[in-house]
């Protein structure tokens, strides 16, 4: 049982989308449907749903268009739903602030497992919201001191090491792309990746115990990285 969260879906594809409504209706979800992206944005701004599923072929606007345009102003959980199966294309999407990506055709069972993955989410950062202090394991982070201890003991991160960790954190349980942690953390386009992995080796040989079965920072081959949500 969930708490009623609205789910939009955006789907120009009658048939899939009147399935995705009534099989999320009957797991106690609000569902909301649009058929172009206009139309989108509008039960977007004016419903301010928990989640969003998006397909990227619209009519009217590319989806990762309108991924970048909810980006700028929102956080709000975003799965993609798409026949594009590139890994290129995901990596796209991915990068301009998609939570996951799944490709048609799906199985209804694995999407819903994924729309779980990120009400979880939702439920911690709604549960963490005013926290001052982040704990997992053996690493504590004090946000109000900008503090990092392992195992008790503090250690010293850069400013740029500091920043990346709390990145990690923000979005933990999310894949977050190469370019979309140079874009965040040093604020320009296109960076070489092979910089990213130099960076994040050293990051985790400051907070791992074991950096060849890292239990925080994990990595997405060939896409990024993803900070353990659990």
């Amino acid at each position: 049982m969930n708490d009623q969260r609205t789910i939009l879906v955006i789907e120009d594809d009658r048939y899939i989308s009147h399935f995705l409504d009534i099989s999320l209706s009957k797991e106690n979800y609000n569902v909301l449907t649009a058929e172009t992206a206009a139309e989108g944005m509008f039960l977007f701004s004016s419903h301010r749903p928990n989640i969003v599923l998006l397909d990227l072929g619209l009519p009217d606007r590319d989806g990762v268009d309108l991924l970048r345009e909810l980006r700028t102003f929102s956080d709000t959980p975003v799965l993609i739903v798409s026949a594009r199966g590139q890994e290129k294309e995901k990596i796209a999407a991915l990068d301009f602030g998609a939570n996951d990506y799944i490709t048609k055709p799906f199985h209804m069972g694995e999407l819903k497992a994924r729309i779980r993955v990120v009400e979880r989410s939702l439920q911690k950062a709604e549960a963490e919201a005013g926290d001052t202090k982040f704990s997992c394991d053996w690493l504590m982070v004090d946000y109000e001191k900008r503090k990092v201890f392992v195992s008790g003991n503090e250690i010293h991160l850069t400013p740029t090491e500091y920043k990346t960790l709390l990145l990690l954190i923000a979005n933990k349980g999310k894949v977050l792309t190469h370019n979309y942690i140079i874009r965040q953390i040093w604020g320009y386009e296109g960076g070489d990746s092979k910089s990213v992995r130099v960076f994040m080796a050293n990051l985790r040989r400051k907070l791992e115990k074991d950096t060849t079965h890292p239990r925080f920072i994990l990595t997405e081959v060939g896409v990024g990285y993803r900070f353990a949500d659990e």
